[in-house]
């Protein structure tokens, strides 16, 4: 019986600086090609947005593409993050990337229906899975955000915004944001 080949955190550092992205979920390794311009234009205004709160009140930070690594077989990074000062200061290692979950984690749709479908099912249950309290995916082409948030155990979709809403969580009180000012 041949076993699948489960890739790990350490793969990640021979493979060669092409200019793709690797992330490993499961130990399934996943590529995405250099970010769309609409796609990094998401992501620099809800950082944005989120970094002037932070400011404002103090109680965390946000950040662009941080590394996430689970563990060997889960190391990510997602377009946004949000964490605290508290859980930043137990998550973060030597290493500099983050070794346990920020409480809000952002990725921004990639054109394509696999990079959806790894955004919407494995990024998903990955994050559910390690404790992510909350979850947005945005999809500049729509001009959508769904937000899915901690219930008991796992996270669950609880609303799909659209252009003319406002972007609101309970982790952030306070912050707000209108969807179409992030496209």
């Amino acid at each position: 019986m041949e076993t699948a080949l489960r890739w790990t955190s350490a793969d990640l550092e021979v493979l060669p600086e092409d200019g793709k992205h690797y992330e490993i979920i499961d130990g399934e390794l996943y590529m995405s090609r250099q970010p769309h311009w609409h796609h990094q234009h998401a992501c620099v205004k809800l950082c944005t947005a989120l970094d002037i709160w932070s400011t404002q009140t103090g109680d965390g930070s946000a950040n662009f593409a941080p590394g996430i690594i689970f563990a060997d077989e889960d190391d990510v990074a997602p377009d946004v993050v949000w964490i605290s000062h508290t859980r930043r200061d137990a998550a973060l290692g030597p290493d500099g990337h983050l070794h346990a979950a920020p409480e809000l984690v952002v990725e921004v749709l990639s054109p394509g229906s696999t990079n959806a479908r790894r955004d919407r099912e494995a990024k998903l249950k990955l994050y559910s899975r390690r404790g992510v309290l909350e979850y947005w995916i945005v999809d500049w082409q729509t001009c959508q955000v769904e937000v899915y948030r901690r219930e008991a155990l796992a996270l669950h979709l609880i609303t799909t915004l659209q252009a003319a809403d406002h972007l609101t969580s309970p982790l952030l009180p306070g912050f707000s944001c209108v969807v179409a000012t992030l496209f």
